[in-house]
């Protein structure tokens, strides 16, 4: 029997998990269309809730995590994907409830596939991961909108993180002034070396007063967190801008009022990287292998092996994570 080797979660009685590294049967893939021998992943937030039971993510255990992966194709039933080309796949059900990318084999439908671009390495593909297509999501909202780097500073929350590490890279090489907003005041020299401007105190974008309109600050926000920080950049928005939201961490009510929109115009984009359209996707790694691929990469990233894995897992659930885990699975 041909197995691969994954990290496997499992619930050992009700409400308890436990993660592992086994050879998992290639015959409990699903039955899809396209058959990747997997090379990278990466670890997002998602992946660690799946990782550690959280059945709003992941319903039925044993299952293997890992909404990213980037490898080669080793079978498939369409001729424009052969056997031998280099692909990624990002988002839908990956990782969720379909075995995902923290195994070295992934079975998935040909319509979640996105062709490798030639100008990206299948380790930069995963370093950029959701967060960087989440991040290229949200600065596409802001040009759509005519947000422009001439009317003044953007705003990201959430900046240490790997979405908010990303939308920096991303709007400093478009020229745009970046503020950085982050509770980890000592990452500050990292941040700016990533393009940042200003970095400032996230309570600095926690304001409690309930004023329906604060001093305009930011010509565009790209928020990761949502909550009161994201109430909070809504009503410090300037006339017209645009906030791209994508987070929930600090919660997934939003507690406002309409006077930023009524008043000032402020668009509120929400971004959603999993479900996007093809078409949108294909366009957003084409810019991230090109022009909006971020600078200094290697800066925040770390490599890790599968073995590895749970000790992130657990640093990215404890808000200690800082940049971007990419997963080696090769042999």
């Amino acid at each position: 029997m041909r197995t691969f080797k994954a990290l496997v979660v499992e619930e050992t009685s009700e409400d308890t998990f436990e993660r592992s590294i086994q050879e998992w049967p290639m015959d409990q893939l699903p039955d899809h269309d396209v058959l990747i021998n997997v090379k990278y992943s990466s670890l997002n937030y998602k992946d660690a809730l799946s990782a550690t039971g959280n059945k709003g993510v992941t319903r039925t255990f044993p299952h293997i995590p890992g909404i990213d992966a980037a490898g080669i194709v080793e079978e498939s039933a369409h001729t424009h994907l052969r056997p031998g080309d280099k692909v990624l796949v990002t988002g839908y059900d990956l990782g969720q409830n379909t075995s995902g990318g923290f195994g070295q084999y992934i079975r998935v439908p040909e319509k979640w596939v996105v062709p490798l671009p030639k100008k990206l390495s299948l380790q930069e593909s995963m370093l950029l991961g959701t967060a960087g297509l989440t991040a290229a999501i949200g600065v596409h909202h802001l040009q759509h909108n005519e947000v422009q780097p001439e009317n003044g500073p953007i705003l990201v929350t959430g900046a240490s993180g790997g979405v908010g590490t990303m939308a920096i890279g991303i709007l400093s090489k478009l020229g745009y002034k970046v503020t950085a907003a982050t509770g980890k005041m000592d990452r500050k020299d990292l941040l700016k070396s990533l393009g940042a401007e200003t970095v400032i105190h996230r309570d600095e974008v926690q304001d409690q007063s309930q004023r329906p309109l604060l001093s305009s600050r930011w010509n565009g926000v790209i928020d990761t967190v949502g909550g009161l920080m994201l109430d909070t950049a809504l009503r410090q928005t300037n006339l017209h801008g645009t906030v791209a939201c994508c987070g929930n961490v600090l919660g997934h009510e939003l507690n406002t009022n309409v006077y930023p929109f009524i008043l000032r115009g402020v668009i509120l984009a929400g971004i959603d990287s999993g479900n996007c359209k093809m078409s949108l996707r294909k366009k957003m790694w084409d810019l991230l292998a090109d022009e909006w691929k971020p600078g200094n990469m290697k800066e925040i990233m770390r490599e890790c092996s599968l073995e590895e894995l749970d000790h992130e897992i657990s640093k990215i659930l404890e808000g200690r994570q800082v940049g971007r885990v990419v997963v080696d699975l090769n042999d």
